[in-house]
């Protein structure tokens, strides 16, 4: 007997998060036997930890069988709200509580389940919605034929493309990231077209202002692109010609930390100074938190060359997020918006200060963090963070979609997977579901190739790494699953992010192993065209941008959803396992037009050989997005 399913109208209506100030019906379904005399809903605010307690009242009976039990509850103010049931029966105390597959169990150990409230002004870019985001490391992606010029010292120039990244620690035992294969913003440009032809419509460029690394992510000066990828007329010049092709360009902001050997830190002497490093009364001093000036600083994650900034300094305040600072200025330039670098390192405060800032030079700027874990409950140092409230973020890197993804296909069961798709699109403001960047591989990351029939690194270091190579067999297995993992980002809620080189077979481990250059001439054609038939799909389905998701099954190897809006739906099924599956259809399904696998069968089931998928269109006018 089902007790409770937050996800289920008939328990709790509506279901999913909810603008602040909505009314929510929550009703329990409770065993005749149990002689419950009275029930309580108890309710935490995730923010302020307050505790509330509502009685319900008894509405009904089936019989000897279950009673119902039912209140009504209307969030206040945006937050997330944890709840649970409390009863008195003829047994003693209960606490209901969230059980395996969102059923509730009589414990109150167990987790309890969560409503979020967001502000009902909340909205994200209408651009974002529908399309597909396309990844570039600057450094490995194109490198255009323009001479380089005004190269900062420091830097090894390499001049065969293709070749192994450095890895290798220098005399002192450090590892440099000093190699670069000159990559630019020319080049990126040079292949709009390419990027077209995989339907991309946001470029999003990882960090490309001045750094002396080749990640950059050690900001040097936030005012100027680095040399090796050219100047603030090419970035103008890639953002036109973008725009042109229906592409907008996505910005790295690392405002967590700057490098030590930039214009505002200037430990290593290169800028003119006075940098923070050299003087107290450098501009630039209150940015930083000293705890033994000069050498004694906090750093990011204990990394030297990677001083932390003080978010709530005013004078950083003004450099990033005033009317004539780093935010607006690029978006001026031509950025569509800004991805935010460990975004659950900048306070709450800065990231809404960005955020107004961002809005008011473009009204349809976007604003995207990198955030690990479910964004909408995480506790950051000791604070529940308010990411997806309305204030802050328009969506995040979705890497809890990539594990769900990447576990069912490493053999793990279809319905854990499901689970934790279904707990997102719960926990997350339908607008933050609408700008979510849904990865299976990004900088941070093995190769999606690698993560799917590589053997696991379990730990082992940078050596062990660079000498790893799929076998033959391991790479025509990796092939197919990567046409299953695709499917699955292309068509889960929000929007796919492909990392460069995915769609033509890079493989490789975790950093630098991920960030090779692109194989131009020496991609794997056949991958790479199923990467456009998924582009043309997202296209030709508007049913992708807002639509319903639909659960359909989720057993050992084989999952199916649906994704039921605009103008159709759209069926989606995978079989990891090896041998051929077949998956019950809804009626209405016989006949559907399949855009890639096997169509349904005259009965209205779909058969799905090993190690398949399939994508069914049925165009029915009656399906409307879901408000």
């Amino acid at each position: 007997m089902k007790l409770f399913d937050s996800r289920d109208p008939f328990f709790r209506r509506p279901v999913g998060a909810v603008p602040a100030g909505t009314p929510v019906h929550f009703k329990i379904a409770l065993p005749r036997s149990w002689r419950c005399s009275a029930a309580r809903l108890l309710l935490k605010n995730g923010l302020t930890g307050e505790k509330r307690a509502f009685g319900m009242f008894w509405c009904g009976k089936d019989g000897e069988r279950a009673e119902w039990w039912e209140c009504d509850f209307a969030p206040g103010t945006p937050a997330p709200f944890f709840y649970r049931f409390s009863l008195d029966t003829r047994g003693g105390h209960v606490t209901l509580s969230r059980g395996p597959r969102n059923g509730a169990v009589p414990d109150g150990k167990a987790p309890p389940w969560q409503l979020t409230a967001y502000d009902g002004a909340f909205e994200t870019p209408a651009w974002f919605r529908g399309g597909v985001v396309y990844q570039i490391f600057p450094d490995r992606f194109r490198r255009s034929g323009e001479e380089k010029r005004n190269v900062p010292s420091g830097r090894t120039l390499r001049g065969d493309w293709g070749g192994q990244p450095e890895w290798r620690p220098d005399a002192a035992g450090r590892v440099t990231n000093s190699d670069y294969f000159g990559g630019d913003l020319a080049g990126i440009e040079e292949k709009l077209p390419y990027l077209q032809s995989l339907g991309v419509t946001c470029l999003y460029l990882t960090p490309i202002f001045e750094a002396h690394s080749n990640h950059r992510y050690d900001t040097a000066d936030y005012l100027r692109i680095d040399p090796l990828l050219g100047t603030e007329e090419d970035f103008r010049r890639l953002c036109a010609a973008a725009a042109e092709r229906g592409i907008r360009v996505l910005l790295d902001g690392v405002f967590n930390h700057t490098g030590s050997d930039s214009v505002y830190f200037n430990r290593e002497g290169r800028y003119p100074g006075p940098g923070a490093y050299q003087s107290k009364d450098s501009p630039y001093f209150p940015w930083y938190r000293f705890t033994d000036w000069p050498d004694g600083y906090e750093c990011w994650w204990g990394i030297g060359t990677l001083p932390r900034v003080d978010g709530t300094d005013p004078g950083f305040d003004r450099f990033v997020n005033g009317p004539r600072g780093v935010v607006r200025r690029w978006l001026r330039a031509g950025a569509a918006g800004w991805r935010l670098d460990v975004a659950d390192e900048l306070a709450d405060s800065f990231l809404e200060r960005l955020r107004r800032a961002a809005k008011s030079e473009k009204a349809d700027a976007l604003i995207l963090g990198e955030v690990w874990e479910d964004a909408s409950n995480k506790i950051a140092y000791g604070e529940r963070r308010r990411y997806l409230l309305g204030g802050q973020l328009d969506g995040v890197m979705n890497y809890p979609f990539r594990a769900a993804v990447l576990d069912f296909l490493a053999g793990g069961d279809a319905a854990e997977s499901m689970e934790r798709i279904l707990s997102v699109l719960e926990n997350y403001p339908p607008p933050a579901v609408r700008a979510l960047m849904n990865v299976i591989g990004t900088h941070d990351t093995e190769r999606a190739l690698t993560a799917l029939a590589g053997e696991p690194a379990r730990g082992r270091g940078r050596r062990w790494q660079s000498g790893q190579r799929l076998s033959p067999e391991r790479r025509a297995l990796g092939l197919r699953l990567m046409r299953l993992a695709s499917l699955m980002q292309f068509t889960l809620p929000g929007s796919p992010c492909v990392y460069y080189g995915d769609e033509a077979g890079v493989e490789g481990y975790r950093d630098p192993f991920n960030r090779a250059c692109f194989p131009w001439g020496k991609e794997d054609a056949a991958l790479t065209e199923w990467y456009r038939g998924l582009g043309r799909m997202r296209a030709a389905c508007p049913c992708l941008r807002e639509g319903e998701f639909v659960p359909l099954r989720a057993e050992g190897g084989v999952m199916a959803y649906l994704r039921p809006g605009e103008g159709g739906a759209l069926l989606c099924a995978f079989n990891r396992d090896g041998e051929t599956r077949t998956v019950a259809l809804p009626a209405g399904w016989a006949g559907a037009r399949a855009l890639l696998g096997p169509p349904p069968g005259a009965d209205g089931s779909l058969p799905l050989p090993p190690l398949s998928c399939a994508a069914c269109l049925r165009a029915d006018p009656k399906i409307k997005f879901s408000k």
